[in-house]
């Protein structure tokens, strides 16, 4: 019900928000490939279809409008499996649990780094080879469940340092030619998960995440990441695939301020059990 919450009202009035664009300015062909990506988005298999359409005539992938919705189709998918895994194997017991994680996250490693070299879009796209990242945190979550954060605030300090300094080095450094999700991804990922153990009060990173704007960007965020593909497309499929830097960063920037509007009045009333109830959310959905 959470999940439903968080991710489905935006992500579909962004959806519906397409649709006029689409047939407005898309070709018989690419309004035809929208309209398969908007079922795909709908039941969470957007990865695979993106995958399948991955190819040598295939319209070029910036100018897809939902593009982005692979990364939300597998985590997603992640969502289903993962609790199924749990209810098949709590009986066993954390140490059981957490030794099978480990043995499925050094194969999706493996097949990641195999992947990216031998079959780099399937790599890309697939949740196998994206599985190893997701466990990351559920390995924080189970630790944090049974311990506390480090009480030094010199490791925290350092750590939470360390994480944000990996995250801004895979900004910086990598790039499309950069095989990916190979091992590669293990430093913006171990990043991010020293910056979740981390990052507590009085560290320098916890103060810099806490300044109001920073927060405030980390509330739309989720909403801006809807937001700025089908943008960038749209805008290409008009300019015949090519826009300006002026108009990227125009773009970007109302990506911003549509992700407000929808966060303020989409995102926040999905979330009050008291203006939307549990069978609402699930009708809805459905």
């Amino acid at each position: 019900e959470r999940r439903a919450r968080r991710i489905l009202p935006a992500l579909f009035f962004v959806m519906a928000a397409c649709l006029p664009f689409a047939w407005l300015w898309l070709t018989p062909n690419d309004l035809k490939d929208f309209g398969q990506s908007l079922v795909a988005v709908s039941t969470f298999s957007s990865n695979i279809l993106f995958w399948l359409e991955s190819g040598y005539f295939d319209t070029a992938a910036e100018l897809k409008p939902l593009l982005h919705t692979w990364s939300l189709a597998v985590e997603e998918q992640y969502y289903i499996l993962f609790p199924i895994f749990l209810m098949l194997t709590w009986r066993l017991g954390i140490k059981w649990i957490l030794i099978f994680l480990f043995l499925i996250f050094l194969i999706s490693l493996g097949v990641a780094q195999w992947g990216a070299y031998n079959s780099p879009t399937a790599a890309f796209y697939l949740l196998p080879t994206r599985f190893w990242e997701l466990l990351i945190g559920a390995f924080l979550a189970f630790y944090l469940t049974f311990n506390a954060h480090f009480k030094i605030l010199a490791i925290n300090q350092l750590l939470s340092l360390l994480g944000f300094g990996m995250i801004v080095y895979s900004i910086i450094v990598f790039n499309k030619s950069t095989p990916f999700p190979s091992l590669y991804a293990l430093i913006p990922v171990l990043g991010t998960g020293l910056l979740i153990l981390c990052a507590v009060p009085k560290t320098l990173i916890h103060k810099l995440l806490s300044i109001k704007f920073v927060v405030g960007i980390g509330l739309i965020s989720y909403s801006a990441y809807l937001w700025h593909q089908p943008l960038l497309a749209f805008a290409k499929h008009r300019n015949l695939e090519s826009i300006s830097d002026l108009v990227a960063i125009i773009l970007c920037t109302a990506s911003l301020g549509l992700a407000w509007l929808s966060w303020k009045f989409i995102e926040a009333p999905f979330r009050h059990k008291n203006k939307i109830s549990r069978s609402s959310i699930f009708a809805l959905s459905v």
